[in-house]
């Protein structure tokens, strides 16, 4: 069906993790590792925040072995990569309303994850949420070695779908992203709920 607009219709719908499918909370991540060194919560976010190491970690540029032994150093850490990665990994909770979206888009639409990750990340949490196994097609920047909004990732996750952008919509919580998609012709949405995304999904001939 031809959306109103006589443009061409979505035939997926490519979403972001972070802030989208599940809500991120990095306090709970620094509180728990805050008690292994000399510092405060403050102080530890300032240091790894304010250091280039996730950047690093995200794009690929560093291993995960790598990661905790500089972020260890770098914050004076006392403990065991098993103990950082729990904490590292717990930052994560579901959205729900997310989740049922994409189970009732799944075989409608092809789905598709597109994000700013790290393997630990993705090892964890990301492939432990119920609705991974429906994505048809995913894209990490720790793989493509590229961050949102660089064009080199978006590219990536069009040829895994084999559509033109036009064809493809695009939600992430932070403009920036969003604007990136837009630029290549994909349909952007930036997430800032649940009714809001369903309204911009109706606007798109997209309902659920």
């Amino acid at each position: 069906m031809t959306p109103p607009d006589g443009r061409t219709p979505v035939r997926a719908v490519v979403f972001d993790f972070g802030g989208v499918i599940s809500s991120v909370d990095v306090g709970i991540f620094l509180r728990k590792i805050a008690p292994r060194t000399e510092k405060t919560v403050a102080q530890i976010g300032s240091l790894i925040y304010g250091s280039k190491l996730p950047v690093l970690y995200e794009s690929g540029r560093i291993s995960s072995a790598e990661f905790f032994a500089r972020l260890a150093e770098l914050c004076g850490l006392r403990m065991t990569e098993e103990e950082f990665v729990a904490a590292f990994n717990g930052i994560f909770t579901p959205i729900e309303s997310t989740c049922d979206l994409i189970r009732r888009l799944e075989g409608r639409y092809r789905l598709g994850l597109l994000s700013n990750t790290n393997e630990w990340h993705f090892r964890g949490p990301i492939e432990a949420t119920p609705v991974y196994p429906l994505f048809d097609t995913v894209t990490l920047s720790y793989v493509v070695r590229e961050m949102k909004p660089g064009e080199r990732i978006y590219r990536d996750a069009l040829d895994k779908l084999g559509l033109p952008p036009e064809a493809c919509v695009f939600i992430d919580d932070i403009e920036e992203n969003v604007a990136a998609a837009r630029k290549l012709s994909m349909r952007g949405i930036r997430y800032e709920g649940h009714d809001s995304l369903v309204a911009a999904l109706a606007e798109l001939s997209i309902t659920a």
